[in-house]
Protein backbone atom coordinates (compact mmCIF):
# COMPACT_ATOMS: atom_id res chain seq x y z
CA UNK A 1 0.00 0.00 0.00
CA UNK A 2 0.98 3.21 -0.83
CA UNK A 3 -1.11 5.97 0.70
CA UNK A 4 -0.50 9.14 1.34
CA UNK A 5 -2.79 12.71 2.08
CA UNK A 6 -2.56 15.50 0.13
CA UNK A 7 -2.17 18.85 2.48
CA UNK A 8 -5.69 20.47 3.11
CA UNK A 9 -4.54 23.80 3.34
CA UNK A 10 -1.45 26.29 2.17
CA UNK A 11 -0.81 27.12 5.57
CA UNK A 12 3.27 26.27 6.50
CA UNK A 13 3.85 23.28 8.10
CA UNK A 14 5.47 23.02 11.43
CA UNK A 15 7.50 19.68 12.58
CA UNK A 16 9.36 19.46 15.99
CA UNK A 17 13.14 17.90 16.06
CA UNK A 18 13.09 14.73 18.27
CA UNK A 19 15.65 12.87 19.82
CA UNK A 20 15.85 10.28 17.21
CA UNK A 21 15.65 13.35 14.37
CA UNK A 22 19.12 14.85 16.15
CA UNK A 23 21.65 14.72 13.43
CA UNK A 24 19.77 14.23 10.45
CA UNK A 25 20.28 16.36 7.34
CA UNK A 26 17.17 19.10 7.13
CA UNK A 27 16.66 17.76 3.42
CA UNK A 28 16.42 13.60 4.87
CA UNK A 29 14.00 15.24 7.50
CA UNK A 30 11.57 16.68 5.46
CA UNK A 31 11.67 13.98 2.74
CA UNK A 32 10.11 11.35 5.99
CA UNK A 33 7.84 14.23 6.10
CA UNK A 34 6.16 15.06 2.99
CA UNK A 35 6.73 11.79 0.47
CA UNK A 36 4.66 13.26 -1.84
CA UNK A 37 7.17 15.68 -2.61
CA UNK A 38 10.25 14.53 -4.50
CA UNK A 39 14.12 15.07 -2.56
CA UNK A 40 14.29 17.77 -5.37
CA UNK A 41 11.30 19.51 -4.93
CA UNK A 42 11.96 19.88 -1.28
CA UNK A 43 15.80 20.82 -1.76
CA UNK A 44 14.40 23.60 -3.48
CA UNK A 45 12.25 24.65 -1.31
CA UNK A 46 15.34 24.96 1.40
CA UNK A 47 17.00 26.85 -1.53
CA UNK A 48 14.43 29.65 -1.90
CA UNK A 49 14.07 30.04 1.67
CA UNK A 50 10.62 28.93 2.33
CA UNK A 51 11.99 26.08 4.77
CA UNK A 52 13.23 27.43 8.27
CA UNK A 53 15.05 25.85 11.16
CA UNK A 54 13.72 28.36 14.40
CA UNK A 55 12.44 30.86 11.81
CA UNK A 56 16.25 30.85 10.56
CA UNK A 57 16.73 29.75 6.80
CA UNK A 58 19.46 27.40 6.59
CA UNK A 59 20.96 24.86 4.03
CA UNK A 60 19.90 21.90 2.77
CA UNK A 61 22.89 19.61 4.66
CA UNK A 62 22.20 21.51 8.01
CA UNK A 63 22.21 18.44 10.67
CA UNK A 64 19.47 19.15 13.05
CA UNK A 65 19.39 19.58 16.72
CA UNK A 66 16.80 18.30 18.99
CA UNK A 67 14.44 20.75 20.61
CA UNK A 68 14.27 23.09 16.99
CA UNK A 69 11.66 23.47 15.16
CA UNK A 70 11.25 22.87 11.22
CA UNK A 71 8.65 25.14 9.12
CA UNK A 72 8.17 24.36 6.04
CA UNK A 73 5.51 26.32 3.09
CA UNK A 74 5.16 23.05 0.84
CA UNK A 75 6.99 23.83 -2.53
CA UNK A 76 4.17 23.92 -5.53
CA UNK A 77 3.95 20.77 -7.95
CA UNK A 78 4.84 21.51 -11.42
CA UNK A 79 2.58 23.66 -13.29
CA UNK A 80 1.73 21.23 -15.95
CA UNK A 81 -1.65 19.43 -15.89
CA UNK A 82 -2.37 15.73 -17.07
CA UNK A 83 -3.18 15.53 -20.43
CA UNK A 84 -6.57 14.09 -20.54
CA UNK A 85 -6.53 10.88 -22.03
CA UNK A 86 -9.81 8.66 -23.33
CA UNK A 87 -9.16 5.67 -20.56
CA UNK A 88 -12.01 4.02 -19.30
CA UNK A 89 -12.84 4.20 -15.97
CA UNK A 90 -14.71 1.65 -14.08
CA UNK A 91 -17.15 3.89 -11.31
CA UNK A 92 -18.36 2.40 -7.95
CA UNK A 93 -19.89 5.83 -6.70
CA UNK A 94 -20.42 9.25 -7.89
CA UNK A 95 -22.01 12.56 -6.75
CA UNK A 96 -21.89 15.94 -7.16
CA UNK A 97 -18.76 15.93 -4.23
CA UNK A 98 -17.07 13.22 -4.23
CA UNK A 99 -16.43 10.18 -6.77
CA UNK A 100 -15.34 6.22 -6.34
CA UNK A 101 -12.93 4.27 -9.00
CA UNK A 102 -12.23 0.78 -9.26
CA UNK A 103 -8.50 1.38 -10.26
CA UNK A 104 -7.12 -1.52 -12.25
CA UNK A 105 -3.73 -2.97 -11.50
CA UNK A 106 -0.74 -1.59 -13.74
CA UNK A 107 -2.37 2.50 -13.51
CA UNK A 108 -0.16 4.68 -11.47
CA UNK A 109 -2.68 7.17 -10.23
CA UNK A 110 -0.95 10.86 -10.81
CA UNK A 111 2.18 11.79 -13.20
CA UNK A 112 5.80 11.35 -12.05
CA UNK A 113 9.51 10.45 -13.87
CA UNK A 114 8.87 7.78 -16.42
CA UNK A 115 4.70 7.82 -16.26
CA UNK A 116 3.52 10.78 -18.00
CA UNK A 117 0.93 9.14 -19.32
CA UNK A 118 -1.83 6.25 -18.93
CA UNK A 119 -2.34 7.88 -15.47
CA UNK A 120 -5.55 7.94 -12.96
CA UNK A 121 -5.47 12.16 -13.41
CA UNK A 122 -5.04 12.08 -16.73
CA UNK A 123 -8.31 9.78 -16.97
CA UNK A 124 -10.00 11.50 -14.66
CA UNK A 125 -8.88 14.90 -16.47
CA UNK A 126 -10.87 13.50 -19.61
CA UNK A 127 -14.32 12.48 -17.89
CA UNK A 128 -14.91 15.34 -15.36
CA UNK A 129 -14.82 18.94 -16.55
CA UNK A 130 -14.59 20.14 -12.87
CA UNK A 131 -12.27 18.25 -9.91
CA UNK A 132 -10.39 19.63 -6.67
CA UNK A 133 -7.39 21.79 -6.71
CA UNK A 134 -6.10 21.19 -3.39
CA UNK A 135 -3.38 18.66 -4.50
CA UNK A 136 -2.03 20.46 -7.10
CA UNK A 137 -2.10 20.71 -10.82
CA UNK A 138 -0.77 17.52 -11.29
CA UNK A 139 -2.97 15.66 -9.09
CA UNK A 140 -6.44 17.20 -9.77
CA UNK A 141 -9.01 15.34 -7.53
CA UNK A 142 -6.61 13.24 -6.20
CA UNK A 143 -6.69 12.49 -1.91
CA UNK A 144 -5.15 9.66 -1.47
CA UNK A 145 -2.99 6.93 -3.72
CA UNK A 146 -2.71 3.54 -3.73
CA UNK A 147 0.41 1.63 -5.86
CA UNK A 148 0.60 0.99 -9.33
CA UNK A 149 -0.03 -2.35 -9.10
CA UNK A 150 -2.62 -2.51 -6.37
CA UNK A 151 -5.91 -2.60 -7.58
CA UNK A 152 -9.43 -1.24 -5.93
CA UNK A 153 -11.67 1.56 -4.64
CA UNK A 154 -9.72 5.17 -4.60
CA UNK A 155 -11.74 8.15 -3.80
CA UNK A 156 -11.50 11.46 -5.79
CA UNK A 157 -12.98 14.72 -4.97
CA UNK A 158 -14.61 16.89 -7.33
CA UNK A 159 -14.58 19.87 -4.68
CA UNK A 160 -12.38 21.70 -2.75
CA UNK A 161 -14.49 21.62 0.69
CA UNK A 162 -15.19 17.93 -0.59
CA UNK A 163 -11.15 17.38 -0.56
CA UNK A 164 -10.26 18.92 2.37
CA UNK A 165 -12.93 17.07 4.63
CA UNK A 166 -11.84 13.24 3.10
CA UNK A 167 -8.31 14.57 3.98
CA UNK A 168 -8.88 15.49 7.36
CA UNK A 169 -10.60 11.69 7.92
CA UNK A 170 -7.53 10.22 6.79
CA UNK A 171 -5.42 12.62 9.03
CA UNK A 172 -7.57 11.84 11.96
CA UNK A 173 -7.46 8.27 10.97
CA UNK A 174 -11.61 7.94 10.70
CA UNK A 175 -12.16 6.40 7.20
CA UNK A 176 -11.67 2.72 7.56
CA UNK A 177 -10.08 1.07 4.60
CA UNK A 178 -10.52 -2.71 4.06
CA UNK A 179 -8.17 -4.63 1.64
CA UNK A 180 -7.75 -7.83 0.27
CA UNK A 181 -4.35 -9.62 -0.32
CA UNK A 182 -3.12 -13.64 -1.34
CA UNK A 183 0.18 -14.12 0.62
CA UNK A 184 2.24 -17.45 0.71
CA UNK A 185 2.44 -18.72 3.67
CA UNK A 186 -0.02 -19.29 6.37
CA UNK A 187 -0.95 -17.27 9.61
CA UNK A 188 -0.72 -19.49 13.05
CA UNK A 189 -3.95 -17.34 14.09
CA UNK A 190 -7.29 -16.66 12.69
CA UNK A 191 -6.92 -12.54 13.62
CA UNK A 192 -4.32 -10.29 14.87
CA UNK A 193 -2.61 -7.33 15.07
CA UNK A 194 0.84 -6.01 13.32
CA UNK A 195 1.85 -3.30 15.33
CA UNK A 196 5.37 -2.30 13.85
CA UNK A 197 7.03 1.20 13.15
CA UNK A 198 7.96 1.50 9.08
CA UNK A 199 10.80 3.91 8.00
CA UNK A 200 13.30 3.90 4.79
CA UNK A 201 14.74 1.73 3.73
CA UNK A 202 18.60 1.99 4.79
CA UNK A 203 19.98 1.67 1.24
CA UNK A 204 17.26 0.81 -1.36
CA UNK A 205 14.97 4.16 -1.85
CA UNK A 206 11.97 2.57 -2.84
CA UNK A 207 11.36 0.53 -0.58
CA UNK A 208 10.39 0.80 3.25
CA UNK A 209 11.29 -1.41 6.22
CA UNK A 210 10.58 -2.03 10.16
CA UNK A 211 12.65 0.20 11.73
CA UNK A 212 12.64 0.93 15.29
CA UNK A 213 13.99 4.07 16.41
CA UNK A 214 14.78 6.10 13.39
CA UNK A 215 13.94 9.52 12.18
CA UNK A 216 12.37 8.43 9.60
CA UNK A 217 10.06 6.15 11.20
CA UNK A 218 6.42 6.50 12.31
CA UNK A 219 3.96 3.76 14.25
CA UNK A 220 1.92 1.33 11.79
CA UNK A 221 -0.85 -0.59 12.70
CA UNK A 222 -2.34 -3.50 10.56
CA UNK A 223 -5.23 -5.76 11.56
CA UNK A 224 -5.91 -9.22 9.72
CA UNK A 225 -8.33 -12.03 9.58
CA UNK A 226 -7.59 -15.09 7.29
CA UNK A 227 -10.55 -15.73 5.39
CA UNK A 228 -9.03 -18.75 4.09
CA UNK A 229 -5.80 -20.84 4.16
CA UNK A 230 -4.34 -23.44 1.54
CA UNK A 231 -1.39 -25.49 1.60
CA UNK A 232 1.82 -23.00 1.61
CA UNK A 233 -0.80 -19.94 1.06
CA UNK A 234 -3.34 -17.88 2.93
CA UNK A 235 -5.89 -15.26 1.49
CA UNK A 236 -5.95 -12.60 3.85
CA UNK A 237 -8.66 -9.78 4.78
CA UNK A 238 -6.90 -6.40 5.99
CA UNK A 239 -7.36 -3.61 8.21
CA UNK A 240 -4.72 -0.68 8.22
CA UNK A 241 -5.31 1.34 11.07
CA UNK A 242 -2.53 3.68 9.30
CA UNK A 243 -1.57 4.54 6.17
CA UNK A 244 2.06 4.46 5.80
CA UNK A 245 4.26 3.87 2.62
CA UNK A 246 3.57 0.18 1.15
CA UNK A 247 2.43 -0.59 4.78
CA UNK A 248 0.19 -3.65 4.11
CA UNK A 249 2.82 -5.39 1.96
CA UNK A 250 5.80 -4.49 4.74
CA UNK A 251 3.99 -5.51 7.79
CA UNK A 252 2.91 -9.13 6.07
CA UNK A 253 6.50 -9.40 4.57
CA UNK A 254 7.80 -9.19 8.01
CA UNK A 255 5.21 -11.20 9.90
CA UNK A 256 6.67 -14.09 7.40
CA UNK A 257 3.69 -14.39 5.06
CA UNK A 258 4.31 -12.08 1.70
CA UNK A 259 1.86 -10.86 -0.60
CA UNK A 260 1.63 -13.43 -3.67
CA UNK A 261 3.99 -11.73 -6.97
CA UNK A 262 5.53 -8.33 -4.91
CA UNK A 263 8.78 -7.67 -6.36
CA UNK A 264 9.84 -5.37 -3.86
CA UNK A 265 9.27 -7.37 -0.52
CA UNK A 266 8.62 -11.51 -1.52
CA UNK A 267 11.36 -11.46 -3.71
CA UNK A 268 9.78 -12.56 -7.02
CA UNK A 269 7.31 -10.80 -9.72
CA UNK A 270 5.26 -13.38 -10.93
CA UNK A 271 3.85 -16.63 -9.53
CA UNK A 272 3.12 -19.71 -12.25
CA UNK A 273 0.69 -22.49 -12.29
CA UNK A 274 3.58 -25.06 -11.82
CA UNK A 275 3.71 -23.57 -8.46
CA UNK A 276 0.25 -23.82 -7.71
CA UNK A 277 -0.20 -27.06 -8.51
CA UNK A 278 3.65 -28.70 -8.41
CA UNK A 279 4.03 -29.32 -11.86
CA UNK A 280 7.35 -28.12 -12.50
CA UNK A 281 7.33 -27.60 -16.03
CA UNK A 282 4.18 -25.52 -16.44
CA UNK A 283 5.70 -21.83 -16.45
CA UNK A 284 2.39 -20.07 -17.60
CA UNK A 285 2.05 -16.84 -15.51
CA UNK A 286 -0.82 -17.06 -13.74
CA UNK A 287 -0.42 -13.54 -11.92
CA UNK A 288 2.22 -10.73 -12.94
CA UNK A 289 1.40 -8.46 -10.25
CA UNK A 290 0.97 -8.31 -6.25
CA UNK A 291 -1.93 -10.12 -5.10
CA UNK A 292 -3.46 -6.80 -3.02
CA UNK A 293 -6.54 -5.26 -3.75
CA UNK A 294 -8.57 -2.22 -1.66
CA UNK A 295 -11.66 -3.80 -1.42
CA UNK A 296 -13.51 -1.57 0.98
CA UNK A 297 -13.71 2.08 2.09
CA UNK A 298 -16.00 3.76 4.22
CA UNK A 299 -16.26 7.57 4.70
CA UNK A 300 -18.70 10.07 6.23
CA UNK A 301 -20.04 11.92 3.22
CA UNK A 302 -18.15 15.90 3.37
CA UNK A 303 -21.66 17.68 2.79
CA UNK A 304 -24.20 15.10 4.37
CA UNK A 305 -22.07 13.41 6.73
CA UNK A 306 -23.95 10.10 6.27
CA UNK A 307 -21.54 7.32 6.39
CA UNK A 308 -21.09 5.95 2.78
CA UNK A 309 -19.48 2.43 2.16
CA UNK A 310 -18.08 1.65 -1.09
CA UNK A 311 -16.51 -1.87 -2.15
CA UNK A 312 -14.53 -2.66 -5.46
CA UNK A 313 -15.24 -6.13 -6.87
CA UNK A 314 -12.49 -8.96 -6.71
CA UNK A 315 -10.62 -8.19 -9.89
CA UNK A 316 -10.87 -11.20 -12.33
CA UNK A 317 -6.52 -11.77 -12.17
CA UNK A 318 -7.17 -12.59 -8.40
CA UNK A 319 -10.21 -14.41 -8.58
CA UNK A 320 -8.37 -16.47 -11.15
CA UNK A 321 -5.34 -17.25 -8.35
CA UNK A 322 -8.23 -17.80 -5.92
CA UNK A 323 -9.72 -20.46 -7.95
CA UNK A 324 -6.43 -22.28 -8.61
CA UNK A 325 -5.86 -22.48 -5.26
CA UNK A 326 -9.34 -24.20 -4.06
CA UNK A 327 -8.25 -26.90 -6.59
CA UNK A 328 -4.80 -27.17 -6.03
CA UNK A 329 -3.95 -26.38 -2.80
Amino acid sequence: MNEAVSNPDDSPLSFPVESDDAGVRLDVFLAARLPQYSRTNLRNAIVAGTVTVDGVRTKVAYRLVEGQQVSVTVPEMPRESPMPENIPLDLLYEDDHVVAVNKPPNMVVHPAKGNWSGTLTSALAFHFQSLSTVGGPTRPGIVHRLDRDTSGVILVAKTDVAHKHLAKQFETRTIRKQYMAICRGVPDRDHDRIDAPIGMHSHQREKMTIREGHSTSRDAITEYKVHRRYIGFSWLTLFPKTGRTHQIRVHLAHAGWPVVSDRLYAGHSQITLGEINRKRNDDSVVLGRQALHAQKITFDHPVTGDSVSIEAPIPDDMAGLVKLLEEHR
